[in-house]
C-alpha cells in the first residue's frame, strides 16, 4: 500500500461519499470538502510536523491547480477542484500527482464512454484536437458536446489507484 491506513480510510470514504453526491444531485457539498481539507492539513501538521504539513500544502496546491482551469472553462464544476484538493492533502506527496493523472485518464475513459453512447464520439474526439490545436498555438477552443458527468466517480479511481500503488 502507498499510503498509511490513517490515510486511506479517510480519503477513501470522503471521494466515495463525495462521489455519492455528486451521482445523486450533480453536487459535492462544501461541507465534505472543506472539513476533510482542514482535517487532512491537520493531521499532517500533528503526525509529520513542518514537512507533514508542507507536504500536504502542496499536493493540495498542484491538485487544485491542475484541475482549476477544467471549472475555469466550464468543464468541471468548482466541487470536482475542492474534492481533488482535498484528496491530494490526505494522500500527500507523490500520491497526490498520482491521484490526478488517473482521474484525469479515468475521466477521459468516461467522458469517451458517455459520447460513444450518445453518439457523439467523433464530435468530442474532434473538439478535442481542436482544442489541443488551440492549446498548442498559445490559445483554446471551446468545444464541448454538452455532455456532464459527474467527475467524483473519476477521482475516487485516482483515488483508490493512488492509495494502492506503489510510487
Amino acid at each position: 500500500m502507498n499510503a498509511p491506513l490513517w490515510v486511506v480510510a479517510p480519503v477513501l470514504v470522503l471521494v466515495v461519499m463525495a462521489a455519492r453526491a455528486d451521482v445523486r444531485s450533480r453536487r459535492i457539498p462544501n461541507h465534505l470538502t472543506v472539513p476533510a481539507l482542514a482535517i487532512a492539513l491537520v493531521s499532517h501538521a500533528v503526525l509529520g510536523g513542518r514537512a507533514g504539513f508542507m507536504d500536504a500544502l502542496t499536493a493540495t496546491a498542484i491538485a487544485g491547480g491542475v484541475l482549476l482551469p477544467g471549472w475555469l472553462m466550464g468543464w468541471m464544476g468548482a466541487g470536482d477542484v475542492k474534492l481533488m484538493a482535498a484528496a491530494a492533502a490526505w494522500l500527500g506527496m507523490p500520491g497526490a500527482v498520482v491521484a490526478v493523472l488517473v482521474s484525469l485518464i479515468a475521466g477521459g475513459l468516461i467522458s469517451a464512454a458517455i459520447a460513444l453512447r450518445e453518439g457523439v464520439l467523433r464530435q468530442a474526439l474532434q473538439g478535442a484536437a481542436l482544442l489541443a490545436a488551440g492549446v498548442a498555438r498559445g490559445g483554446s477552443a471551446p468545444v464541448s458536446t454538452g455532455i456532464r458527468f459527474p467527475f467524483a466517480v473519476a477521482i475516487v479511481a485516482g483515488v483508490t489507484f493512488a492509495s494502492i500503488v506503489r510510487v
